[in-house]
């Protein structure tokens, strides 16, 4: 049965980093932690829900998703970095 998931692994492993950075993409902006949280886990029930009914139908997609996944995930990252090195200088500044 995990055979079928292993083709995902990457992007398993690269959601719960993304499911990182938009936290703290969150907290940087002062977003109410428990609102955060609560949505967190909705979403990743969410994605366990789509990624358990259509992984038969997205398994020949698999790199594609993969690829699609782990660009969005660095550009997230990157967005998230600039945004917090921003918030930090205009901090210091003040």
């Amino acid at each position: 049965m995990l055979e079928e998931y292993l083709p995902f692994m990457w992007l398993i492993i690269f959601g719960n980093i993304e499911n990182l950075i938009l936290s703290s993409q969150g907290v940087v902006n002062g977003v109410n932690p428990k609102i955060l949280g609560g949505l967190s886990i909705i979403v990743v029930i969410i994605w366990l829900v789509l990624g358990t009914v259509l992984t038969e139908a997205a398994i020949q997609y698999s790199n594609v998703i993969s690829f699609i996944g782990g660009l969005a995930i660095f550009i997230l990252g990157i967005q998230a970095v600039y945004g917090a090195i921003k918030n930090l200088r205009s901090k210091g500044s003040a």
